[in-house]
């Protein structure tokens, strides 16, 4: 981010200090979420934002001029102060650690330390509570998904909220539905159909369509009267007058308009405009049209509810993906081991315990003892199984395919890395891009100008001379069409949806506003090692005199078949390098792992006969080790001195390079990889060349990013040669590679970036790579990296893969699309529909149609992003 930046001035003006995350009942509308969402942030200390999709509200608290902050009790009033419930989903200090993964003494005897009793659940379940505080005998999973919770002693009417994604609420929409629709029909019928109406049809058909009109409308009844008393209007305002209305309207006619005498039938017109007045001297009934549009509503409403829904699975079934139960070891009285089988819950950071073959790992931890390789595809995306050994870490939620392991867990409950992915996916999802408050902020006056045009249609029909019935028509027509129901979901369901697809696909997107960022970005920073590169050494060449370079084909990450030269210059040097720690090390004692003789037997020391023996080990940093090599019982005559490291030290030990070595050695380290001699009775015997290998899929990932018109740049603190190596492998112009860029400096390389007009996004993983993910326009960090970078970045890739970062641009820009898409259609049908509706032009059955299926449109167009590849 630059310092101008939105995030980080105007937005941000003051670092919260905590969160509370709030259900709110009954919003169905984006005039609803205005209204909330005006009243809290008049809260003191309170930044507020309110997610029709989600049903809540996401708070954080700053301190407040007097230096207090506003509590629980007091955003939950100003919900029911502009006519909603509230109840508390979650509460968070942000100056909690949230990856702590020590042990926490227990504060009462018997209380497993960071559990508060059942407020805990799973890592998983709590993922989107924030703190773990979610109101007991409740679903966190539902909170997150629908908003929607029971106060303590409030039994909420199951006609309340009709839009909240709730199986409750879906069972109680589909009951009206069906009563409605099955009354409908014949109202319907009987008024459309002139040949059908029979002596006192009207009579019938009025009491056909009064439950429909009262009963089965109720919902919207009932919120319009709930908005009315605080002062407001929503869409269910609209909706309400317009049953109302139609449903007076009819009633007048048959009691007191003479409609409903015996004989009496009704010539329906189509576009009301037709009527000039002149052809009817009996007022029409309307009663089809309330039932109509009650019925058409209500389809649309429980066809959102489905869809939204669906639009959570993907949330959802993350959340799912956590152990349940786990077999703890506990050690009896007697001092055996046995296991346990407990709650997930029941953990904590130090306990160990055991994963099956096929079994989930409980939570984050490191393996004791086992191999195996484990399933990460459910987190990750990855495919292939990960080897695991002792040492190694594992995470919750990931599958045991293979062997019996044994795990000390780290990390449980809400710092495990499964509960973070969902804060992360819950805040970006609770979160508003900057097109959805643009909508919100025309939502917050729509309704009203809505009801003034409605009351304008009335009057300019009646003072141009038109029939009570036509100008009573258009108006009704007027009020119905214009329901801003598919604005208020246009931009949140795209959020839900694209978001949660993210998550499956290892792709975790921290805010809305990411999304427009994506779409401006025109450059990426790539940092070399650990992002474009595996973030380790490898042997990748071994060089004897006289033979031919073996460096080519190892490069290309093949094993070649090394001459008998090769492989004892490479077994000397990886028995004395098998004592060292440095990376370097590492590598070369790798990759001479089995050139060893094999043990013709164990001595009386332990120590296999004929094995390679170190003694007299010395390590100098940053120049080299040596060591006298000897196999194991087999006389002290057989043993060597081996020297392994930089050509001046071993010229300091008395052993020279001779000229063939010397000329290779130094094209080597001129082409970028990092080379040790290895010398031996007083003579260079090989060169070891090294290099940390490009990862699979990054030059596809690099060409990728191209396609999207981004141009990739290499940053490096490696030497200019490692880092053009690296670019041609990868297909990055020598041009576009900044090397031998020191920590503190990689922020003044986006800088420079950004003062040539540059748009950037930044790829790194490392505690150097922070200051530059955050000044970065985009931030996108590797999840196999550290803390740091991911919490400064925007957008955090699970799999630490390479060919995420074009995955992620698509994604963003594919959300992004649709939410233009769906705040189009929103806007053109209200735009285009009120002057048809206001002109007469529009039957009120026909806008109530309309209006149903705009909703259902927005949603299912947001539900396209669930196949993204």
């Amino acid at each position: 981010m630059t310092a101008d930046d939105p995030r980080t001035t105007a937005a941000l003006p003051v670092a919260p200090v905590g969160t509370v995350d709030l259900a709110v009942e009954g919003m169905t509308c984006a005039s609803c979420v205005a209204r909330v969402e005006k009243r809290l942030n008049r809260v003191p200390g309170a930044r507020a934002t309110v997610n029709l999709a989600l049903e809540s509200a996401h708070v954080e608290v700053v301190p407040a001029e007097d230096g207090s902050t506003p509590d629980v009790d007091a955003l939950v009033a100003a919900v029911r102060a502009a006519g909603y419930d509230a109840t508390v989903t979650g509460r968070r200090d942000l100056a909690e650690p949230v990856a702590s993964s020590a042990p926490v003494a227990p504060s009462e005897p018997g209380e497993r330390p960071g559990h508060a009793g059942a407020a805990h659940s799973t890592g998983a379940r709590t993922a989107l509570d924030h703190a773990g505080h979610g109101m007991p005998g409740t679903d966190p999973t539902e909170h997150a998904l629908s908003g929607h919770s029971m106060a303590p002693g409030h039994e909420m009417d199951p006609d309340e909220d009709t839009s909240a994604p709730t199986d409750a609420r879906g069972a109680d929409l589909r009951r009206r539905l069906r009563v409605a629709a099955v009354l409908t029909v014949p109202v319907l019928l009987l008024s459309m159909v002139p040949a059908w109406q029979f002596r006192g049809w009207q009579w019938l058909v009025a009491a056909l369509a009064l439950p429909v009109a009262t009963w089965a409308a109720w919902p919207f009844h009932r919120a319009a009267v709930r908005a009315a008393r605080h002062g407001a209007s929503t869409m269910d305002t609209l909706v309400s007058i317009g049953i109302v209305a139609a449903t007076g309207w009819s009633l007048w006619a048959l009691l007191l308009g003479g409609a409903g005498a015996l004989g009496m039938t009704m010539e329906p017109t189509l576009w009301p405009a037709a009527d000039d007045g002149m052809g009817t001297h009996m007022p029409e009934l309307y009663f089809e049209v309330a039932a109509v549009v009650t019925t058409f509503l209500l389809a649309g409403r429980y066809a959102e509810h489905r869809s939204r829904r669906r639009a959570g699975d993907a949330l959802r079934a993350l959340l799912d993906l956590g152990a349940k139960d786990v077999a703890l070891l506990v050690t009896g009285p007697d001092g055996r081991r046995a296991e346990q089988r407990v709650p997930v819950d029941r953990l904590r950071a130090g306990d160990e315990f055991s994963v099956r073959p096929g079994e989930k790992v409980a939570t984050d931890g490191v393996v004791l003892s086992g191999t195996s390789a484990v399933d990460t595809s459910l987190l990750t995306g990855e495919p292939v199984p990960v080897d695991v050994g002792p040492g190694d870490e594992v995470t919750g939620a990931t599958i045991n395919t293979g062997g019996h392991l044994v795990v000390r867990a780290t990390r449980v409950g809400d710092d495990t890395r499964l509960a973070q992915i969902g804060r992360l996916v819950a805040a970006a999802q609770t979160g508003k891009a900057p097109v959805q408050r643009l909508a919100d902020r025309i939502s917050a006056v729509f309704v009203p100008v809505v009801l003034v045009l409605a009351v304008g249609t009335l009057a300019v029909w009646l003072l141009t001379g038109g029939s009570a019935q036509a100008a009573f028509t258009a108006a009704v027509a007027v009020l119905i069409i214009a329901c801003p129901c598919a604005l208020g979901l246009a931009t949140p369901t795209a959020l839900l949806v694209g978001t949660g697809r993210g998550a499956q696909l290892g792709v975790l997107i921290k805010g809305p506003e990411i999304l427009e960022q994506t779409r401006t970005v025109d450059s990426v920073v790539l940092d070399k090692t650990g992002t474009v590169t595996e973030g380790r050494m490898a042997l990748v060449g071994v060089l004897v005199p006289g033979e031919a370079d073996a460096a080519g084909a190892a490069a290309d990450g093949e094993d070649p078949a090394r001459t008998a030269a090769q492989r004892e210059v490479l077994r000397y040097a990886g028995a004395v390098e098998a004592l060292a720690e440095h990376p370097i090390a590492r590598a070369v004692a790798e990759a001479a792992a089995g050139l060893a003789p094999e043990a013709a037997g164990v001595g009386g020391d332990g120590v296999g006969i004929g094995t390679d023996q170190v003694h007299e080990f010395r390590a100098e940093a940053g120049r080299g080790v040596s060591g006298v090599v000897r196999a194991a019982h087999a006389g002290v005559g057989l043993a060597r001195r081996v020297l392994v490291g930089r050509p001046a030290w071993l010229a300091e030990q008395g052993v020279p390079a001779d000229d063939d070595l010397a000329v290779r050695f130094a094209a080597a380290e001129a082409d970028g990889a990092t080379a040790v001699l290895v010398a031996w009775d007083g003579a260079a015997r090989g060169v070891l060349v090294l290099r940390d290998p490009v990862k699979d899929g990054s030059r596809r990932a690099v060409e990728e990013l191209r396609a999207l018109g981004l141009r990739p740049v290499l940053l490096t603190g490696d030497n200019a040669g490692a880092a053009r190596a690296v670019a041609r492998a990868v297909g990055i112009a020598e041009e576009d590679v900044v090397a031998e860029v020191l920590p503190a400096d990689k922020v003044d390389v986006v800088r420079r970036l950004q003062s040539e007009g540059r748009r950037v996004a930044m790829v790194g993983d490392g505690v150097n790579d922070a200051a530059a993910l955050a000044t970065a326009d985009l931030g996108l960090a590797m999840g196999t990296g550290t803390d740091v970078a991911i919490e400064a970045a925007d957008v955090t890739l699970v799999r630490g893969d390479l060919g995420s970062a074009p995955q992620a641009v698509r994604l963003s820009r594919r959300t992004l699309r649709v939410i233009q898409q769906n705040l189009f259609w929103a806007f053109a049908y209200n735009v285009a529909a009120i002057p048809l509706a206001a002109l007469g032009l529009l039957n009120p059955m026909i806008a109530g149609a309309a209006m149903a299926f705009s909703s259902v449109l927005v949603v299912a167009n947001s539900l396209r992003l669930r196949r993204f590849a």
